[in-house]
């Protein structure tokens, strides 16, 4: 969470990768050769739209002005916005938050501004985050120069590159459409395709690669789109298991769910972040006496739109127990590059339990399309078998969508995830900051030895495999977050003894956290998004914290991924990663192992390398 500051300027007022491509199917072919070709090429992470911030004509001014913008905006919703957008907007809107305190400083703040543009580093705005000014994304310039100018000796230059709105290295769109409705997105991409337009695709913004941000594109901003959460939960019956699959596919979810011993879903919307999610998931616990979970992000305006096609690590919400984020999936519905509003999930499936997996293995993916895709209503959606001549190879393009990016291979619309029993919740704390006592600092390496052991090896701690699956961290040194049964406190307490540390103010720096209730008794939260663990939420009351505060420029850092046969094969694996691990400045994050490997349905593009690792390590490329 450490911040660069810029300059202060005025404000101005697996082994296969297919994709479905327009009417071209492509098996066996890279993701890089896939991507060149797609029409789609942004991706986002991010709902009923305000009638306030709805009607909008489309400007026939601005980028692009020789095209028929008002042909496009006649086949919109009236609850859509198609706006032309500008370096003002970006200087004007997203901005400000930036010279907020750091701490106090949130995506929330961003997100919803008029002219959907604000990203969490303010430097995104710009070709890889460098505000130099570059005719060609920066080729002729180095890697040297690029941490010259960002990180050792800012020159003084710097003011002026980001005041300039002529610069060749802003990365912004010049036109913004807010979709309502599926019809919306799916008028976009024909425009798109018909006029040889990029799309770029938006949730919160909340990428810090800046990949929902190009100029020369289109950009969806589905932060508008329908709300389906807080109503989407649905309880299946069981009564329905042994049907067969409707050829709409309307029972495909539960009986999916059901085959997996679940009995709950809830249905996102393409706009929607897991502050929205969390908030529904919420909302039905407490009239229904908490009965529901979901996996899903540390950040509530992280979104299953984007965190979930990448893989999803939920450090934070038992993922070591229920999977990665795109083992949550039961049926996408999407817009595809051709135009086609399609729904797909797996129809045919085998159980796998013999080989260790808890879900069936999906042996047969089916989709269909809408063939009334103008309709507005979606009550009156009408889903039929494709077209032959769309060549859509439904199996393929599962695999590819859960794992393999977001956004790559069309605009997502809605998404049915899988739900789980509500399980106890236990975070718990290393007093590290903001005031730890000279016991917790002289024992702060102990605690990350524990930390280690407890997740990766927890039989060095008598630990049983069942109740390390329960716990999970983010990539903080000083949080354990566990759901379901544990025994945090007695391991570390007996980690302790064996290291001839009983004094009680040392076993007392690991505790779990309480807070203040409504009756002012402190309890410890119903669950991670209940909990206020991160940040401070008095400036959005009522929304799930944010997770890291946006900043001028991110920290420069690389990733890996540590095996955990590795660190089975010896005691002395475990202490040689933990020390190299130190060296570096490395900074673990526990979202393996468990559930991870034997949630996949092996159908998925996720690799094995995430499957089969102890945990993720971030560390400063200096």
């Amino acid at each position: 969470g450490t911040d660069l500051h810029g300059p202060i300027i005025k404000q101005k007022n697996s082994n296969r990768s297919p994709a479905i491509i327009i009417h071209n199917k492509l098996t066996m072919a890279s993701f890089a050769d896939a991507a060149r070709f797609l029409l789609l090429t942004a991706v986002g992470i991010a709902g009923n739209p305000s009638t306030a911030d709805a009607a909008s004509a489309s400007p026939v001014s601005g980028w692009r002005s020789d095209l028929d913008w008002a042909a496009l905006n006649s086949k919109l919703s009236s609850s859509a916005s198609l706006i032309d957008t500008s370096y003002d907007d970006y200087t004007g809107e997203c901005f400000p938050e930036f010279s907020v305190p750091i701490m106090s400083r949130t995506n929330h703040a961003l997100i919803d501004q008029p002219s959907g543009m604000c990203l969490p580093w303010l430097y995104l705005g710009w070709e890889m985050s460098w505000p130099r000014p570059s005719e060609n994304g920066h080729l002729n310039q180095t890697a040297d120069q690029a941490l010259q100018d960002l990180l050792i000796n800012p020159p003084t230059d710097v003011e002026s590159w980001l005041a300039d709105p002529t610069n060749p290295s802003l990365n912004l769109p010049s036109k913004v459409l807010f979709p309502s409705i599926a019809s919306d997105v799916v008028a976009a991409v024909n425009f798109a395709k018909e006029n040889g337009l990029e799309i770029s695709v938006k949730n919160s913004g909340h990428s810090y690669q800046g990949a929902s941000s190009k100029k020369n594109t289109l950009l969806l901003n589905m932060n508008r789109y329908t709300h389906y959460a807080p109503t989407g939960i649905t309880d299946c019956d069981a009564s329905i298991l042994g049907s067969t699959v409707t050829e709409d596919l309307s029972n495909q979810p539960c009986l999916l769910s059901l085959a997996k011993n679940k009995s709950s879903l809830i249905r996102v919307g393409g706009g929607e972040n897991f502050d929205k999610v969390y908030r529904a998931v919420i909302a039905a616990n407490e009239e229904e006496g908490y009965k529901y979970h979901v996996v899903g992000g540390a950040a509530g305006t992280v979104s299953p739109m984007g965190w979930t096609w990448q893989g999803g690590l939920p450090g934070t919400m038992a993922g070591r127990l229920f999977g990665f984020g795109v083992d949550q999936v039961v049926q996408l519905e999407m817009v595809l590059p051709n135009g086609a509003h399609v729904k797909f999930g797996p129809t045919e499936w085998e159980d796998a339990s013999a080989e260790g997996f808890t879900v069936p293995r999906t042996k047969v993916v089916s989709g269909v399309c809408r063939s009334n895709p103008d309709e507005h209503d979606e009550e009156k959606w009408i889903w039929e078998r494709c077209p032959e001549d769309f060549d859509i190879d439904f199996n393929d393009l599962y695999f590819a969508v859960r794992g393999g990016g977001g956004g790559t291979w069309g605009v997502v619309t809605s998404v049915f995830l899988q739900l789980h029993d509500y399980l106890p919740f236990s975070p718990y704390f290393f007093n590290r900051f903001p005031s730890p006592t000279e016991e917790c600092s002289a024992i702060a390496p102990q605690f990350a030895e524990f930390k280690a052991k407890y997740m990766s090896a927890p039989s060095l701690l008598n630990v049983t495999k069942e109740h390390s699956l329960a716990c999970g961290s983010p990539d903080d040194l000083a949080f354990l977050i566990c759901i379901g049964e544990e025994d945090v406190m007695q391991a570390w307490a007996r980690f302790l003894d064996l290291n001839n540390s009983t004094d009680p103010a040392k076993v007392a720096c690991l505790f779990k956290l309480a807070q203040e209730n409504n009756e002012g008794v402190m309890q410890t939260p119903k669950g991670y998004a209940e909990g206020a663990l991160f940040g401070d939420s008095d400036r959005f009351p009522g929304k799930v914290n944010d997770a890291i505060p946006p900043s001028w420029q991110g920290n420069q850092f690389g990733v890996f991924l540590v095996p955990q046969s590795f660190l089975d094969q010896s005691e002395e694996n475990v202490k040689y990663v933990l020390e190299s691990a130190d060296s570096l400045g490395a900074t673990p994050y526990y979202a393996f192992g468990g559930g991870t490997v034997s949630g996949s349905d092996q159908a998925n593009s996720l690799s094995q390398a995430h499957r089969n690792a102890a945990f993720m390590a971030s560390f400063n490329d200096d």
